[in-house]
């Protein structure tokens, strides 16, 4: 059973990887999209996470009134 587990798994790892890697007609793939925007998508990810690290460095904190 395990083997059949991991081969299943290899197989969708292999299909996966040939979607990301298909060329379209105007001859790029999503792959290349990814790469092209990750300098923005990287930029998104650091504000949420400071973002989030703001409102939990708050969490816990008592108001002083």
């Amino acid at each position: 059973m395990g083997i059949l587990k991991y081969a299943i798994l290899g197989a969708a790892v292999a299909f996966g990887i040939k979607q990301l890697t298909k060329k379209r007609e105007d001859g790029s793939s999503v792959l290349d999209d990814l790469t092209e925007q990750s300098p923005e998508l990287i930029d998104k990810v650091k504000g949420f996470a400071n973002q989030a690290m703001d409102q939990l460095s708050g969490y816990g904190k008592q108001p002083t009134s």
